[in-house]
């Protein structure tokens, strides 16, 4: 089950969502620039990676049965990762 977790959410940040939503850093990049201007504090790209593993936390707390929950958590995990390493990193 770990692997198959894992495997899942390499596929969704690798390829199925970037081909949907854009690249990462994009899409956290621009979540951050409008959760800063709502909260009047700055949130780096990574900390927006963070609270969405808040929300997804908050989801699997309710229905920990819920593999999508557990998925996202890691790809959101790898993604703010990536981020929080900073643009020198190369995507994998």
């Amino acid at each position: 089950m770990r692997s198959e977790i894992l495997d899942a959410a390499k596929q969704c940040v690798n390829v199925d969502r970037n081909s949907t939503h854009g690249q990462p850093e994009d899409t956290f990049g621009a979540i951050a620039r409008v959760w800063s201007v709502r909260l009047g504090v700055e949130v780096t790209p990574a900390q927006a990676a963070l609270m969405m593993i808040d929300l997804k936390t908050c989801r699997a707390w309710n229905n920990p049965g819920h593999k999508d929950n557990w998925v996202d958590i890691a790809g959101y995990a790898a993604c703010g990762g990536e981020l929080a390493a900073g643009p020198s990193v190369n995507p994998s």
